[in-house]
């Protein structure tokens, strides 16, 4: 070993002797748990409508947005996602690799299998077919239960929805 190698190495272990790595045990306790606000649940006829234009994997943004768009649905709202723009890529059936429905890398289908739990247990998916386009994705290539819809769609389902009182939220990342 070079000096300068064996002055590396004894510096990697002084680097590593300054702070222990982890300073706490697997499950200690480094946040709080007081849940500031009540745990609402929808009341009668209430919506909560999710606007996604985010890519799958380019961020957390849009697998965010599929979980609140659950967690609504399953406090009893009537709960809609719509997929447009870039973020048509998120609801496409035939993701994966070497084959459909692989994971290449551990969450590669975290987005599809949200979407599937979402549309199973009643919550509603449209993808808009402009979206679709950007990307030469076919709507055959679509998660079962997904709706496509017009891409004039966008604006006026954001007025059925502002129009019903649903709680709106709008996601955007590119």
């Amino acid at each position: 070993m070079s000096e300068l190698d064996q002055q590396i190495a004894e510096n990697i272990q002084k680097s590593l002797g300054e702070i222990p790595h982890p300073s706490l045990p697997k499950g200690s306790n480094i946040y709080g748990s007081t849940k500031i606000f009540p745990d609402y649940k929808a009341e009668n006829g209430e919506s909560y409508f999710t606007l996604v234009h985010g890519i799958a994997h380019e961020s957390s943004v849009s697998f965010v947005a599929i979980l609140q768009a659950t967690r609504a649905l399953r406090k009893g709202f009537e709960s809609a996602i719509y997929f447009y723009g870039p973020g048509a890529i998120n609801a496409v059936a035939n993701r994966g690799f070497p084959t459909t429905g692989d994971s290449a890398f551990p969450g590669e289908q975290n987005i599809n299998d949200a979407l599937e739990t979402f549309i199973k247990e009643g919550g509603t998916v449209f993808v808009c077919r402009f979206g679709l386009s950007l990307h030469g994705i076919r709507e055959e290539d679509l998660i079962a239960g997904t709706i496509p819809a017009h891409p004039l769609d966008v604006q006026d389902a954001l007025i059925h929805y502002a129009r019903k009182g649903a709680i709106i939220n709008s996601t955007y990342n590119f």
